[in-house]
């Protein structure tokens, strides 16, 4: 929907590509499906969830063996992001490096668009 011939609406680094590779053959499913929701103390949250199927509207990024599938009404507000998959002493997870992304809250789970994108 919002892609542009030859570029990948999200790319992954190659720990993120593995961690997703590695859910996929655990758990079986086809990949993971990326969203944005409303919450959050700044205003807008990512969503990400195992999914069985391909929606036909869904953006599809394949890379190195993984599967992300991007939901329609989150496709305008993740284009650009890089997705990695970083571990530290107190957590592992996916960090998003989304170019669109005009604030962050303190603890990191929610983020503000730029108005451009969420004032239509």
């Amino acid at each position: 929907m919002f892609s542009i011939p030859g570029k990948q609406a999200v790319t992954l680094t190659p720990r993120a590509a593995a961690q997703i590779s590695r859910l996929m053959e655990r758990d079986g499913n086809k990949g993971l499906r990326l969203g944005v929701k409303k919450g959050g103390c700044a205003g807008m949250e990512y969503t990400m969830e195992y999914a069985d199927t391909v929606d036909p509207n869904d953006e599809v990024v394949e890379q190195d063996g993984a599967r992300v599938m991007i939901a329609p009404m989150a496709q305008m507000f993740l284009f650009g992001t890089e997705i990695d998959y970083e571990t530290s002493l107190l957590e592992a997870g996916f960090k998003f490096r989304n170019p669109n992304v005009s604030e962050a809250c303190g603890c990191g789970e929610s983020i503000k668009f730029d108005d451009a994108l969420t004032s239509e």
